[in-house]
């Protein structure tokens, strides 16, 4: 909304540009510029919009999968839920990344593909922490009353399973943003992330590669605001675990 910013524009007077460059047109480049004369600065405030959004949208889609599988999961119990937990245990022996880019290399770019593709590496993950709170909350004593007294799943699930879910999921929520950031930055990178249209942070850094000894600004600058961004959501993870340990909540 405030940066005026054509990914596929191209100005080969004010390419490769030194951060605090003046521009021709008076203003100043603070970031320098890339290859194709575009500002550095503003790919990464767009790039930073791309780059949340879809790990936004990727750990809410993984959340809502992951908790009603593990809910299910733990629910049912018996052979149904050992099935489910025998799929989350092969997902989960695999490298999140090598899933990743082994489904988009199948899938068209888009940033819907993104989502998707991001969000189906995260789900087991939170189905296994699901599954372990449901399974703590109906062995409790006012579940089984609440089962005697006739009461419908739904309302028992809403009521006694997903506020005990809560905390701990927003915990692990905040923990899989960073890892889902790293990963779509890898996507875009290796070329099978957003489209080249749309800027990304793992692109931007991808467009620097072969520049790197004469404009090291190019891939620098938004590794560095990927890595600060990523350590500012591990310190937020970090406080929020805190926070929920002194009201008496652990990690299952």
């Amino acid at each position: 909304m405030l940066i005026d910013f054509d990914p596929v524009s191209v100005n080969t007077r004010q390419r490769l540009l030194p951060p605090l460059s003046r521009l021709p047109d008076g203003s100043y480049a603070i970031f320098g510029t890339d290859q194709l004369g575009r500002d550095v600065l503003a790919q990464i405030l767009v790039g930073a919009r791309v780059s949340l959004g879809i790990a936004i949208a990727s750990g809410l889609f993984a959340a809502l999968v992951g908790a009603a599988v593990g809910i299910a999961a733990g629910w049912t119990g018996g052979s149904t839920g050992e099935a489910i937990m025998r799929v989350i245990d092969v997902q989960l022996s695999f490298p999140s990344i090598l899933i990743a880019v082994f489904l988009a290399a199948f899938i068209p770019a888009s940033i819907l593909t993104v989502i998707v593709v991001l969000a189906v590496t995260r789900w087991a993950a939170i189905a296994r922490l699901a599954r372990a709170i449901t399974l703590k909350v109906t062995s409790q004593s006012y579940v089984e009353s609440a089962l005697v007294s006739g009461l419908p799943t739904w309302r028992i699930i809403t009521s006694c399973v997903l506020p005990n879910l809560a905390a701990p999921l927003l915990v692990l929520l905040t923990a899989d943003l960073s890892l889902i950031i790293l990963a779509e930055a890898s996507l875009g990178y290796v070329g099978l992330g957003t489209p080249p249209s749309v800027p990304s942070w793992g692109r931007v850094i991808a467009n620097g590669r072969n520049f790197l000894d004469n404009a090291w600004w190019i891939s620098t600058i938004p590794g560095v605001a990927i890595s600060l961004l990523v350590i500012a959501i591990g310190l937020t993870g970090e406080l929020l675990r805190r926070h929920f340990a002194r009201d008496g909540w652990t990690m299952l």
